[in-house]
């Protein structure tokens, strides 16, 4: 799987990578013709505890998640390990965790804690000396070196861009397999960014509809370099405004008539879960 990433890596085209938070998401991904998706662990605090994005999830939460979308689709994940839940040894564990758990690309970054979404006001950066440290332990870490490591910096909003751009270039020296330099400003500091690392290395665009970042397509953000493109909270806050109408009209109305062009039926939803092939297949074991 991890091997797949690669290679789509390799092509000229910027990888676009939809949010997901659970398996059913992911399914749904995949059959719309997506290549490679992105766990979203702010989309997780969302859905699994109702909470903000505020370093609230665990390591275990996210593996279990992973775990269960790897379990049902095939394409490559990209999964947001936050700060790694810890210290070197911490991110050590839970890159062996989330490898076991399929993950094709695991998201490190350099927030203090408590971590926060990468677009909210407040967040903190550790040392540039310490992130290292634990990028070279995730590195480490790794039982197969296809599973690829992604550095996050934080910097921008706390630092600066230059200083950003140098804890880039101190992760990148790590052997780190990607860059994201999260929460840039304006399309110049996109390209700043692309000036100087997409000819070594990819980088990934964080695409969040109201954030501090603005929002372009996949094409715009591949034609400035970038080479992965998320848009990861999106699923999650499309589907909080779907349940908002159809909780909001079933109590209204006592009923979801309303809402039948909107929503799939029973044979809809097993159709796209394939319950059909799957009691099929149970039927060898009879």
């Amino acid at each position: 799987m991890a091997s797949t990433l690669k290679s789509l890596l390799a092509r000229p085209q910027p990888l676009l990578a939809p949010g997901v938070y659970d398996a059913l998401s992911a399914l749904v991904a995949e059959q719309a013709g997506f290549e490679a998706l992105y766990l979203s662990g702010a989309s997780i605090a969302y859905t699994r505890l109702a909470r903000s994005d505020i370093g609230l999830t665990t390591a275990t939460e996210v593996a279990q998640t992973l775990a269960h979308i790897t379990d049902r689709v095939a394409l490559p994940v990209i999964v947001d390990g936050d700060t790694g839940f810890g210290n070197a040894l911490n991110v050590q564990r839970t890159v062996r965790d989330f490898e076991r758990a399929g993950a094709a690309m695991i998201q490190l970054e350099d927030q203090g804690f408590p971590k926060r979404c990468g677009h909210l006001d407040g967040k903190t950066v550790i040392a540039q000396a310490e992130m290292c440290g634990k990028l070279r332990a995730a590195l480490d870490a790794r039982r197969d070196a296809q599973t690829l490591v992604l550095a996050r910096t934080d910097a921008v909003a706390v630092e600066g861009l230059e200083a950003a751009l140098e804890r880039a270039e101190a992760y990148l020296a790590c052997g780190v397999d990607a860059l994201f330099i999260e929460a840039l400003r304006s399309p110049e500091q996109m390209h700043a960014a692309c000036d100087r690392f997409a000819q070594r290395v990819p980088l990934l665009a964080n695409m969040v509809e109201g954030g501090k970042t603005p929002v372009l397509s996949a094409q715009e953000l591949g034609a400035i370099g970038f080479r992965i493109v998320i848009f990861p909270g999106g699923t999650a806050r499309a589907v909080a405004h779907t349940l908002q109408r159809y909780y909001g009209t079933l109590q209204k109305d006592g009923t979801t008539a309303a809402l039948r062009g909107e929503m799939l039926d029973f044979e809809g939803i097993n159709a796209l879960i394939g319950t059909a092939e799957l009691l099929e297949r149970g039927k060898q074991y009879s």
